[in-house]
């Protein structure tokens, strides 16, 4: 998802004032950006979240349950309150890449999956968990997500459901096809999904249409996200090498930024808002 404003309520302004370019980079570069904006909801126990989510982030208006239906129909009768972000998008990440790697590769850009070792005289590391051997306060945070299959319900934008404790986004892929994420748990961890995991976000699917449990699972994965103590992005120069890592759960949303703050610093010596120490 490319939710700037959302993901403010947890990454602050930096976030959302960086984040929010990276809907048209993504859509220049790739051409695959949906703006449709994205729905948050709550359900009436859970209200207060819905008030707590709405206080810590901007860019949004209240719905009430028609505006809700008029947005979602499948949806309509379900939720009396929300909140909608009209500015936001998303695509699909896999998609995406392909098209950015296709778009490179017709520039004359080479990719080289394990290439050797070599000197340069300047080296950009943005090699995620991997980099730890030079990063020492990097750590992992895992993320597991679900992929269904569900004919019986139609959404139009990423839907997020508030809970105080596993917090759910919905994004649809388009055929009936829906990607659930993503849980957030401190560990290093790779491997598959987790039986708690698959319980949780599956019942928030429930809770959020019942619909979704008829639907058909297609994939689980997991992986571990690189993130640093503040969980913002850090560029770090030491030497001839420049790191660029601890994008969090922010990789869509912030590398666009980082990237220009990395080119920026390499042409002009410019210190941007996420290098968090000296060049050395």
């Amino acid at each position: 998802m490319l939710a700037p404003f959302c993901e403010a309520e947890t990454g602050g302004e930096l976030v959302a004032r960086h984040g929010q370019p990276a809907l048209d980079w993504w859509d220049r570069h790739t051409g695959l950006t949906r703006r449709a904006g994205t729905l948050v909801l709550t359900l009436a126990r859970d209200s207060g979240e819905r008030v707590r989510f709405a206080r810590r982030s901007t860019g949004h208006r209240t719905l009430d349950a028609g505006g809700i239906a008029a947005l979602e129909p499948d949806l309509a009768g379900r939720f009396s309150a929300g909140l909608f972000y009209e500015a936001e998008a998303h695509l699909s990440p896999r998609a995406a890449l392909a098209e950015l790697r296709a778009r490179l590769q017709a520039k004359g850009v080479a990719f080289h999956a394990a290439p050797p070792e070599t000197r340069a005289d300047l080296v950009i590391d943005a090699r995620g968990l991997s980099a730890r051997d030079q990063l020492a306060d990097l750590r992992g945070v895992r993320g597991e997500m679900l992929v269904l299959r569900c004919r019986d319900i139609s959404l139009s934008r990423p839907v997020r459901l508030l809970h105080p404790r596993i917090p759910l986004y919905i994004v649809p892929r388009g055929d009936g096809v829906f990607m659930l994420g993503a849980t957030m748990i401190e560990s290093d961890r790779r491997g598959p999904v987790t039986v708690r995991s698959v319980l949780e976000l599956l019942s928030a699917a429930y809770a959020l249409h019942p619909a979704f449990g008829e639907a058909e699972v297609l994939e689980t994965g997991a992986d571990t996200r690189p993130a640093f103590p503040g969980n913002l992005p850090a560029l770090r120069r030491r030497g001839g090498t420049l790191y660029a890592n601890g994008l969090y759960r922010h990789g869509f949303l912030l590398s666009p930024a980082v990237a220009v703050m990395a080119a920026d610093h390499l042409e002009t010596g410019t210190i941007p808002d996420f290098m968090d120490e000296a060049p050395t």
